[in-house]
């Protein structure tokens, strides 16, 4: 393998965070003998074709420095390649990092822990969720939830976090059930109304959001999370177990499991790691052991 080793970094992560920790990780890996280059894409795709060029180019790891947002960028540049990835998880949400055991808002310490995998057995691989040719880590979202990024996306005013705040204010006083179609695996299509459908290849989005709960990484299938039609009053109340992961036991929840999933409904965009992929109808597969992930302990 080589020493090479590929800083891949959103400076903007976690409001600056993303360029103040790629120093001290670069430092650590330095000192444990690895040579360190840094790649910064001037916009997402831009980013993404950096970092395919340095897997392409034999780097002996890419290593995410920042938010969900980067880290699914460098998911796409390593699946299905022998490229290790490595995550220096400093942004927002840090969903990936926390769902797989590994450091946040701790750089030296995920650094350490990179260099010590890359000179031991390599990391573990770890299930990706793939939609057209596009991978996902965390969790595909649909419905209420894609609705309120949908809004906030949309929106100018205001600024930062509020925006999605009002976004989900206006969404919750427009609540109403989605129409979906949904076909898990091979089987019959089955028509449901719901207030949301996730397909979770981790357990959490959003920063910490619980939504397919009992979801791993390492077993072949997505956890579906299917909310069926429910009051605004009801949502509200349910909405803070989401975080425990206790809301799968209320009875307007059910869950699936399947390797593959299509969903189709009209109005509504699917979203993937937080970033849009595109109107339903989307089919989303799991991909066994998609990426090899440096410090992967569940």
């Amino acid at each position: 393998m080589s020493s090479d080793i590929t800083l891949f970094v959103n400076p903007t992560a976690g409001r600056g965070r993303g360029a103040r920790a790629a120093q001290p990780a670069a430092r650590v890996l330095r000192e444990a003998g690895f040579a360190v280059r840094t790649v910064v894409g001037e916009n997402a795709p831009d980013a993404l074709r950096r970092a395919r060029r340095a897997v392409a180019e034999g780097t002996g790891a890419l290593v995410a420095v920042g938010g969900d947002g980067v880290t699914s960028l460098a998911l796409r540049a390593v699946a299905g390649t022998l490229t290790p990835l490595g995550v220096v998880a400093v942004g927002t949400g840090n969903d990936f990092a926390r769902a797989h055991g590994l450091p946040v808002r701790s750089p030296a310490a995920a650094a350490h822990l990179i260099a010590r995998e890359l000179k031991g057995d390599g990391g573990r691989a770890v299930d990706l969720g793939r939609v057209g040719e596009g991978y996902f880590g965390t969790v595909l979202a649909s419905g209420f939830d894609s609705r309120v990024n949908d809004r906030g996306n949309r929106m100018r005013f205001p600024s930062g976090r509020l925006r999605y705040d009002v976004a989900l204010l206006a969404e919750l006083a427009a609540l109403r059930p989605v129409p979906y179609r949904i076909r898990l695996d091979d089987g019959p299509e089955q028509h449901v109304e719901a207030t949301l459908v996730a397909v979770g290849n981790a357990s959490s989005y959003g920063g910490g959001m619980r939504i397919c709960a009992d979801a791993r990484t390492d077993d072949g299938l997505f956890d579906i999370t299917v909310v069926g039609p429910c009051s605004r009053a009801t949502l509200l109340a349910v909405f803070p177990k989401v975080y425990r992961g206790t809301h799968l036991g209320h009875p307007l929840v059910t869950t699936h499991r399947a390797a593959k999933v299509t969903l189709a409904a009209e109005g509504i965009t699917g979203y993937a790691d937080g970033e849009p992929l595109g109107p339903l109808p989307l089919t989303a597969e799991t991909v066994p052991g998609a990426v090899r992930l440096l410090g992967a302990r569940c």
